[in-house]
């Protein structure tokens, strides 16, 4: 069958991605006389029916009311420049993966092919050199290249059958020179040095050749990724040079030297290395008795504490995991793939450990984003584009899989330029007793569950050790992971399941390595058969299967009597899941492909991690100059201080938070913004637990520490304050600082023979050492990157050296406070963290003041607090002003040197009226709240609207937090229209308990937030997933689906990411199910047989609209009128709390809600934006079927897009069917319960479950 090729096109008032690629051409690439943009989606199609073509083409491929279909060829001017943009071979494509998926659902057994592009079209009068600009913009050739615009003849792709897996011939005997010269060759990540090991090895025990693809397994497991060989090095020689901080840092190496004299008495196997110096005191401190909270075992998937949960009143325990991941290299070269993988490969850690991940951090460096592109690096990618890019690529995979984003920062410093810093920090949790850890027994057999193996990832080690031709790149594919969330959310899905969890012997995530090391490193001996391993295309060869890094994989222990329940319960989650593996006697890693034998190596020889490596160190000591401590001379106060606001490193980043979806699991104590206004920015993440059944008060609180401009001037007192400043945030927001546990990320430039090279990072961990002995708390963990150099033709650039610390506690949600001023007439007081002479904390002294502020915080005395870190206690009070729009008026006697300088460690408090004389710390008061809505400091008045204009207007072009082009306040206002009746829809089929059908696809997240909130309403709740692996699969879903329809009250559709919201449109995947004749039957009895309810939330809203059920009714074709949800105006997902007045009370869903009444509820959506023409408008008000519209902090119903974020007509939020039975709405109203979103003002709860399950109630 012939390739049919279509073009889908947003028509002019939904381009929002054409609207934006304009903007950047003219500002950002500086392009005059732009007359048109446009952007279109192009879809090669092959192997499809013509029946299900045509049905697919209005319902898959492009939505009526919002797009243009064009079929084989598109209007377009003779003279613009028109090219397209596709993904290199091997990359995920998730808009093909989609579509093939969903036209399977029209019909289960067409096996289409589907390639997609991206077409831009621009009509301007362009040079050539405008014109490579502008291709040079849109494509980045890591992942991406110009596609050809003639129609190929066939998409199927023909890959040859590789060859044979090659022995390195002579290897063995070959001389130094030969196999130098080999070595040369072969662009390994491994040394000379580990080259000659491996050679002794072969030619003493093995006496054989290695196979290639031994040689390229070795240089995976031994890589300093995966071993953490830079950090193993031994350091021989320590030297310090001269200068003013010597005698506390040599003091500082002294007393390491003495710990591990005492900690490795008689042991001579243990040498002084960065590694053994970052774990030194964990183990001083464990030996001390101060660590009785870490779990011991043999699996390090990620650190683990032991802590009692008390959930409904009876005590049991649980694991709390936490991991910190990197992935600097691959976000700076792909942002979008690179900074996904990050979040995923510090998801799999935990997940492995068979924890449940429930919230996660993100701290990001990168170099001013704000510079323009002329003065981007040869060979660099731009930082707004990186910038930009990577933060879509971590949020796009976190809002997918449902994981809170509960704290996002960004820091800025030159040195990022030489290579970004991505990093990834995740908590996860699960009862005790539902993980076991045993040991892999011979026999044991080994299940890779999860995604497919391709070529991406391979990297370094086979990518790019080829010669890439244009023909080649055909087949050798693209080397950057994508990463696949809908896959990683079905894996967290069945690792929570407590019946998976407890037959699970062992689990290891496929990370760095892939087979060799995931599967490799479960059990000292094993036998792997690489042609069981799941492909997502033919050609691979033996080497490629073992080292390949595709992502969303699980390699599983499990014992042979219970493999056939584990690929059930797989299949029951629409997993794929094979055994590849089996446990042996001998102690050999060996890999079988094509019935030979391409690997067999000792576990003794791969254990040595190669060739003992050594180096010296000359400690730097850094001197007065340069020293960030002290007083700052100010000369006018005003312009210091918006200076100060509008700085890189303080000003607002809302624009960027924003895009994480920080209130999903409806667990998240903070939101990253806070306050009436939600203006005020948190500084620690808590979550509560995540407790499927019942009450716990119980959470997780995590904060970072670290500055790069301090760690510049010196990496030891960098590091010393990066935890004194970790813990002073977790303090701020009520924790205790006491049961603190810390995990560290070290991120340095790259290392050589020179002793000078090595003093960064070795000041830096005796520094983050001292701080640990200081406190008395320990780092459980941590994660190294030591690769941060970027060599141009000018010489190097590295990245500062960087020592990030996490500190992590766990506490009641009872004590937790949040940092915006809460009222006027308070007192603003600060608690000094005192130094010595050498600018070092004294430990004493502040962890007498931490205790202090716990219990002056749980005695309700302290309201509020906020730690100051580099910009003073300035900076500290002017953030925790914004929130509510407080004031502050600043003492006289306060030197305005001291109130802009550098203070980690101090804390500043909002302390209630009249209770200053009650507080027990030590403080000096600064200043008091004030209702003036102004910042006062002598005769200093900077108002409210001016200071946040130099706070908010830096980085507004980055990450812009409004479009600019809509009405503001009063402007915006809408005219409001209640509407009230008394004839609301009574159910005649009335029972005790209604029973609630939850369906769940690929990319569906909300279920378990749903659920909990039916049954806390009464309900009672079936979940099902969709299953779609095979024809048949598709065939039972839809059976299972009748048959819950049947029995069900209610019908909800959640909210999520159905398939990735590809292709290009949202709840396509969902609609289509629903769209079946057998189910759409079951739904029209529910509704016209049963008095059955329908309620649809976010990506549920979305589906409903597309299957006309609202505002219809029933389900019907959209045509090209009818009303829908486009993309957001602001053209990305937004993740804020919204007031919604409710404005019907026609429905049932709201008979527990207020008329008139305004609530507040998460948004998190990426197309919310609800649109329909004036007909339909005025027909829908008059109906009373706009339920909720979205209003400001006055109440007014508003287009201002600060509260009505996503620019929808009419302001609508939400929208029922004309009965009101079923009711379609954006803002999670299921994402609430105690101590949820603590810092948002206003009801949250408009008793929407509640309402569904008493209208059936007797």
């Amino acid at each position: 069958m012939s390739v049919r090729r279509i073009f889908v096109e947003k028509k002019p008032d939904y381009a929002v991605k054409a609207g934006e690629l304009r903007e950047e051409l003219e500002s950002y690439l500086d392009i005059k006389g732009v007359k048109n943009v446009r952007v279109l989606i192009r879809y090669d199609i092959e192997n499809l029916s013509e029946e299900t073509y045509k049905k697919a083409l209005v319902t898959i491929f492009s939505e009526p009311p919002v797009d243009k279909v064009y079929e084989e060829e598109f209007p377009k001017n003779p003279d613009d420049l028109v090219f397209s943009v596709e993904y290199l071979p091997g990359q995920f494509d998730q808009r093909a993966d989609s579509a093939e998926q969903c036209v399977k659902l029209l019909k289960e057994d067409e096996e289409p092919v589907i390639r997609t592009a991206t077409t831009y079209v621009i009509t301007a009068p362009l040079t050539q050199a405008q014109e490579e600009a502008i291709r040079h913009f849109c494509i980045n050739p890591v992942d991406s290249r110009q596609a050809e615009e003639t129609k190929p003849e066939t998409l199927v792709t023909e890959f040859e059958a590789p060859e044979d897996i090659k022995n390195f011939e002579g290897f063995a005997i070959a001389s130094e020179k030969n196999l130098k010269d080999l070595y040369d060759t072969l662009n390994l990540a491994m040394t000379f040095k580990d080259f000659l090991h491996i050679q002794t090895y072969y030619a003493q025990e093995e006496r054989r050749d290695p196979t290639v693809t031994e040689i390229r397994v070795l240089d995976t497991y031994w890589s300093d990724h995966c071993r953490h060989t830079t950090f193993s090095t031994e350091l021989k020689n320590v030297t310090f040079t001269e200068g003013e901080y010597k005698k506390p840092i040599e003091d500082t190496y002294k007393q390491y030297l003495a710990d591990r004299e005492e900690i490795y008495k008689g042991r001579d196997d243990k040498y002084v290395c960065l590694m053994d110096l970052a774990l030194i005191a964990m183990k001083k401190l464990k030996k001390e008795g101060n660590l009785e909270d870490m779990e011991i075992s043999d699996e390090i998937n990620a650190c683990s504490i032991v802590v009692p949960v008390e959930i409904d009143g009876v005590t049991e325990e649980w694991l709390v995991n936490f991991k910190n991941e990197t992935h600097n290299h691959p976000t700076e070269i792909e942002p979008f793939g690179g900074a996904a993988t990050c979040l995923g490969g510090a998801i799999r850690d935990p997940l492995s450990g068979r924890t449940y991940v429930y919230q996660a951090m993100r701290v990001t460096g990168a170099a001013d984003p704000t510079k323009p592109l002329n003065e981007t690096l040869k060979g660099k990618l731009p930082q707004r584009k990186i910038v930009n890019s990577a933060a879509q690529g971590y949020s796009s995979y976190g809002n997918q899989i449902g994981l809170a984003t509960g704290y996002v920062k960004e820091l800025y410093h030159p040195g990022y330029v030489a290579k970004r810093m991505e990093i990834g920090a995740v908590m996860g949790a699960a009862p005790r007793k539902y993980v076991i850890r045993e040991t892999s027994d011979p026999g044991d057999i080994i299940i890779l569950l999860g995604g497919r193996t391709g070529r991406d990832g391979i990297g370094g080690a086979t990518g790019s050790s080829k010669v890439h031709t244009t023909a080649s790149i055909e087949v050798c594919g693209a080397e950057v992971q994508k990463g696949n969330a809908p896959t990683e959310r079905k894996i967290q899905r069945m690792f929570r399941r407590p019946e998976v969890s407890s037959i699970i012997k062992k689990c290891n995530d496929f990370g760095a390595g892939g087979v060799s090391v995931a599967i490799g490193e479960l059990a000292a001996g094993l036998q792997i058969d690489l042609d069981r391993v799941p492909k997502k295309y033919a050609g691979l060869d033996g080497t490629e299967i073992a080292i390949s890094e595709s992502q969303e994989r699980m390699a599983v222990v499990v014992d042979p009597k219970d493999v056939d329940r584990f690929l059930a319960y797989a299949a029951e989650e629409n997993l794929e899941a094979v055994t590849v593996a089996v446990v042996t006697e001998s102690p050999r890693l060996v890999m079988n492909w094509r019935g030979k034998t391409i690997v067999d190596i000792s576990r003794a020889f791969l254990d040595t991690n190669g060739a003992h490596q050594e180096a010296d160190v000359t400690l730097e000591i850094p001197g007065r100059e340069g020293n960030l401590f002290g007083r700052r001379e100010a000369g006018d106060v005003k312009s210091q201080w918006l200076t100060m606001l509008s700085g890189l490193n303080v000003c607002s980043q809302k624009g960027l938070v924003e895009r994480f979806d920080g209130s999903i699991g409806a667990g998240s104590v903070f939101m990253p913004y806070g306050g009436r206004y939600q203006l005020t920015e948190t500084q620690a993440m808590v979550a509560k637990l995540p407790v499927l059944k019942g009450h716990t008060d119980t959470v997780t609180m995590m904060s970072y520490g670290f500055d790069p401009y301090l760690s510049s001037w010196s990496p030891y007192h960098g590091a010393v304050y990066a935890v004194v400043s970790s813990v002073a945030k977790i303090v701020a927001a009520g924790g205790d600082y006491s049961r603190i546990r810390f995990t560290f990320q070290e991120y340095f430039r790259r290392m050589s023979g020179d002793p000078a090279r090595w003093s960064q990072p070795f000041a830096a961990l005796l520094g983050a050492y001292s701080a640990q002995m200081g406190f008395g708390l320990p780092s459980i963990g941590g994660k190294d990157s030591m690769s941060g150099t970027f060599d141009d033709e000018k010489g190097e650039i590295n990245v500062p050296p960087t020592l990030v610390s996490f500190a992590v506690d766990v506490n009641s949600s009872k004590n937790i406070i949040t940092p915006e001023f809460k009222k006027a007439g308070s007192r603003i007081v600060v608690f000094k963290a005192a130094r010595d002479g050498y600018d070092l904390p004294d430990y004493i002294q502040i962890m007498d003041g931490y205790h202090k502020i716990f219990e002056d915080i749980k005695a309700g005395k302290i309201l509020s607090a906020y730690a100051v870190e580099g910009h003073g206690a300035a900076e500290a009070v002017s953030k925790m002003a914004f929130g509510n729009k407080l004031g502050v008026k600043i003492e006289h006697n306060v030197d305005p040197g001291d109130f802009f300088a550098a203070a980690w460690g101090d804390i500043v408090c909002e302390v209630a009226e009249g209770k200053l004389g009650e507080l027990s710390i030590p403080y000096t008061v600064i200043g008091e709240v004030t209702d003036q809505g102004a910042f006062e400091y002598g005769n200093v008045r900077i108002s409210m609207d001016e200071a946040l204009k130099a706070w908010i207007g830096t980085l507004e072009t980055v990450f812009p937090t409004v479009t600019g082009k809509e009405k503001e306040g009063e402007a915006a206002r809408v005219e409001e229209k209640l509407y009230r009746t008394d004839a609301v829809y009574i159910c005649d089929h009335k029972l005790g308990q209604p029973s609630v059908f939850i369906p769940v696809f690929p990319g569906t997240n909300c279920e378990y937030d749903s659920t909990k909130a039916f049954e806390r309403a009464g309900a009672k709740v079936v979940t099902r997933v969709f299953k779609n692996l095979s024809p048949e699969d598709i065939r039972q879903s839809v059976e299972a689906y009748k048959k819950e329809i049947a029995k069900a009250q209610i019908v909800m559709f959640p909210g999520g990411f159905s398939a990735g919201d590809e292709p290009e449109g949202s709840a396509k995947f969902f609609a289509t199910v629903f769209r079946n004749a057998v189910i759409k039957e079951e739904i029209e009895k529910l509704l016209n047989e049963r008095d059955g309810l329908m309620l649809g939330i976010c990506n549920g809203f979305q589906a409903l609209i597309k299957l006309g059920l609202v505002p219809e009714g029933k389900i019907i074709e959209q045509k090209a009128d009818s009303p829908t949800l486009a993309m957001n105006t602001i053209g990305r997902h937004i993740s804020k709390m919204v007031y919604t007045k409710v404005v019907a009370n026609k429905s049932p869903w709201l008979a527990g809600a207020e008329l008139g009444g305004v609530y507040c509820n998460p948004a998190s959506h990426g197309e919310g934006r609800f649109v329909a023409n004036e007909a339909w408008l005025r027909r829908l008000m008059a109906n009373g079927q706009v339920a909720t519209q979205y209003v400001d902090d006055k109440g007014n119903v508003t287009m201002d897009e600060y509260w009505n974020p996503n620019g929808s007509y009419m302001a609508v939020e939400g929208i029922t069917s004309p009965d009101g039975r079923i009711l379609g709405k954006m803002a999670h109203s299921e994402r609430r319960g105690e101590a949820v979103a603590v810092n948002i003002y206003g009801e949250q709860d408009m008793k929407i479950f509640e309402s569904g399950v008493k209208y059936f109630k007797l």
